[in-house]
């Protein structure tokens, strides 16, 4: 065989480089999303650059199916634009729209990444689980002070790794969790330690966040996985193990807990915040009377009130997504996201328990999807770079699902202009 024959056209090469600059770009972008100190975050500086570049090259098509939630974060968007005309000042309220409206795309261009070559899935789950072992590290050195200036990486005595806020970081972490649980549950007995010791990082940082939100999403998230895996087998034997391992998990969980609240500190402010109702839920012009005062007056607003708005005028802010929706994106904006909501949840479910290669990615970003949607109704989580990631995975794997049935006609209607 001569040298030539084994030499590859130059073609071919220039595409598998290609690929592997665009896989590596890929998995910084949604690494970087695990590192939210400061805001603008190198997240989004990283793929403002990442998304024209890839427009702008012609690699960027926009599947049919990703089109209507594509169509309404647009709608939702010029919902806020329409809020904004009820300001006198606008003060930040056009670089939150901007922050919306670049967020709305991050998703829309996930979706059409992990539409165009299915091995993407496997490369965003390993970037996000990698960003929040991490940052979940740091959190667990910072709150211990580990070494000196680790106190960073908390917030009020409260783990929050490299994010602003502990109740952002905690949700963060519940999907590579919960990815970790899958493996932990459904991969070979040589995958079992590095599951195990994965889920347990991660789901002690959330602990040591002290977020009830957190605390909530991982337990109700982790219950829906392992009945969903349990039910949707037919095996005895796997059906056996999932319920072995779970109750290793439970017993292994509470043990952790037993030992965590011998420290004091730890005991002193997990009793505090362990209870349902904090003072400021329940207190005159607390939480759930703001909620209940927004929606009274958001039935006068139909145009909103302008983004921000509301914290400036009641001094907190919504702590619900709902009431986001209807004050800073005005009825219209409000109405493209519940729609955007409802379809999600609808389009997900129907292809949950289909055997396809990327039905474990589904399952879990749709399950911590679902957490993410009944958590918005305590905490506001608009600006959430993760939930938009979440919205960007399902619907690039509706859209391999659509590909999957129609082949043909699913060649998306923003085509590149290479074709």
């Amino acid at each position: 065989m001569t040298d030539a024959a084994l030499t590859l056209p130059q073609g071919a090469v220039n595409r598998a480089i290609g690929a592997t600059l665009a896989s590596a770009a890929i998995w910084i972008g949604v690494f970087l999303s695990g590192f939210v100190i400061r805001e603008p975050a190198p997240y989004e500086l990283f793929m403002v650059v990442l998304i024209g570049i890839w427009a702008m090259s012609g690699l960027l098509t926009i599947p049919r199916a990703v089109m209507l939630p594509f169509l309404l974060l647009m709608v939702f968007n010029i919902g806020g634009v329409i809020s904004m005309t009820q300001m006198t000042e606008w003060k930040n309220a056009p670089l939150y729209i901007a922050s919306s409206i670049f967020l709305a795309l991050s998703g829309v261009f996930f979706a059409c990444v992990i539409a165009a070559r299915p091995a993407r899935l496997a490369l965003v789950f390993n970037a996000w689980a990698a960003a929040a072992l991490l940052t979940s590290l740091a959190a667990i050195a910072g709150y211990f002070h580990l070494f000196p200036g680790a106190e960073i990486f908390t917030r009020y005595g409260r783990a929050k790794g490299v994010f602003e806020d502990p109740n952002v970081f905690a949700p963060y972490l519940v999907l590579p969790a919960l990815y970790a649980v899958h493996a932990l549950l459904t991969r070979p007995a040589r995958y079992l330690l590095p599951a195990a010791a994965a889920a347990a990082i991660l789901s002690f940082a959330i602990f040591l966040s002290f977020s009830r939100a957190g605390w909530g999403l991982l337990l109700m998230c982790g219950v829906l996985l392992v009945a969903a895996l349990f039910l949707n087998s037919t095996s005895g034997r796997f059906r056996l193990r999932i319920l072995l391992l779970s109750l290793f998990a439970a017993a292994g969980a509470v043990v952790v807990l037993i030992v965590a609240l011998q420290f004091e500190q730890i005991r002193t402010l997990f009793f505090e915040r362990a209870q349902l109702l904090q003072d400021y839920d329940a207190a005159r012009l607390g939480r759930f009377e703001r909620h209940w005062i927004g929606l009274l007056k958001a039935a006068e607003t139909p145009l909103g009130i302008g983004p921000l708005e509301f914290g400036r005028i009641f001094g907190e802010d919504t702590h619900n997504i709902w009431l986001k929706a209807l004050f800073d994106y005005s009825w219209l904006g409000f109405a493209a996201y519940l729609a955007l909501t409802v379809l999600t949840l609808a389009a997900g479910f129907r292809l949950l328990f289909r055997d396809r290669p990327w039905q474990p990615y589904l399952l879990c970003a749709y399950i911590a999807y679902v957490g993410h949607v009944l958590v918005g109704t305590v905490i506001d989580t608009d600006h959430w770079r993760h939930f938009y990631l979440l919205l960007g995975i399902i619907w690039g794997c509706i859209a391999l699902e659509a590909r999957h049935h129609y082949p043909r006609d699913d060649q998306g209607l923003a085509a590149s202009s290479s074709r």
